[in-house]
């Protein structure tokens, strides 16, 4: 495989956690004419170190995804086509992005979503070492390797999966748990007909992007109706994702946790409370670090102002409850009792009903 920035060893100390100050878009105020808060990694950030979680010299810092990392998944033709202004404002959907010239559209927009993109390739290798790991950006799962949309510009999870299948030794299967609210049609297109990688995802089935091609990748669909709540989600979620891990024995979970599954959020049209995010995400690490299976999280979309604190929330509560750790790799050598297993899985019903 070619030399990449993107697979050198983070200084140990460090936890897997993934984040650059460049993830977040700010120019002229544009960044404000998608519902997308640009902000929201840095800002996710500033609530984990004002909880005393983690400092700037704890974190790895995310790099930019080079053309010859992107080109594992990207066709050459695709890469050509972000250098058209008018293809990056169609994608973003921030129409005046057309009318800027194309090296502000590279540095000012492509740029970070290159630098999110790194990240999600780098803790990838994170979560195969440590047993998990977190880029607070990244989660693109509207792009495929020829084709962006819905904010999406390179295909972080694709990338992230074919990085670890070609050079990570004894990872050969991949689950995609999606639980955003729209289908993830990217990795979907991308995976179609790879036996290797089974996808899990819960949308709501009436909005963008409604891609009945790619659903014929999903090995678990979860469609949602309008304004799902709390109790008819965490019940739906616990019960395919526990069947999705009984189903396939992965050797790493990509864990798409969008946000935009928040009651209110202008595009997902759910109504799901912060609560039900936070316990959302731990019933997928709880899943996971039962069965011993690796999890990368990246948080994708989410577009109210409230989502940062809602992410930084669920980091801290995944913490609080020991299902993510600076140390954790060294710990989790010795394997749960059968009667912890047991009594894990009793509470986690207990607290469904």
């Amino acid at each position: 495989p070619h030399r990449t920035e993107l697979y050198e060893d983070p200084p140990s100390g460090c936890w897997p956690i993934v984040y650059s100050p460049d993830y977040n878009i700010t120019f002229m105020g544009l960044e404000k004419l998608h519902p997308f808060d640009a902000g929201k990694w840095g800002k996710v950030i500033n609530f984990l170190k004002e909880e005393k979680l983690i400092a700037d010299d704890l974190i790895v810092q995310a790099r930019e995804a080079t053309d010859e990392d992107l080109l594992v998944v990207h066709t050459r033709r695709y890469l050509n086509k972000l250098k058209w202004s008018f293809v990056v404002a169609t994608i973003t959907e921030i129409p005046p992005v057309a009318f800027l010239p194309n090296f502000v559209v590279q540095r000012k927009v492509l740029r970070p979503l290159r630098t999110q993109t790194g990240g999600t390739i780098m803790a990838g290798k994170l979560a195969v070492e440590r047993g998990w790991a977190i880029n607070v950006g990244g989660g693109f799962h509207h792009c495929s390797s020829d084709k962006g949309g819905g904010f999406c510009a390179y295909a972080d999870i694709t990338l992230a999966i074919k990085f670890l299948f070609e050079r990570v030794p004894g990872v050969s299967k991949a689950t995609i748990i999606d639980l955003d609210a729209h289908q993830g049609n990217g990795h979907e297109r991308d995976f179609l007909d790879d036996p290797r990688v089974y996808i899990m995802d819960a949308y709501n089935r009436y909005i963008y992007p409604g891609d009945g091609f790619a659903k014929r990748a999903i090995k678990r669909k979860v469609e949602l109706e309008w304004g799902t709540e709390d109790t008819e989600y965490l019940q739906k979620v616990h019960t395919h994702v526990e069947g999705a891990l009984n189903e396939f024995k992965p050797d790493i979970l990509v864990y798409n946790a969008g946000t935009d599954v928040l009651d209110g959020d202008p595009l997902g049209g759910l109504a799901i409370s912060p609560q039900g995010i936070v316990k959302r995400d731990e019933v997928v690490f709880k899943a996971a670090r039962r069965r011993r299976i690796p999890v990368l999280m990246v948080t994708s979309g989410g577009y109210q102002k409230r989502t940062a604190r809602i992410i930084a929330d669920s980091i801290l509560n995944l913490h609080s409850l020991g299902l993510i750790h600076s140390q954790l790799a060294a710990r989790g050598a010795a394997h749960p009792s059968l009667e912890q297993m047991v009594r894990d899985s009793a509470k986690d019903l207990g607290n469904l009903s």
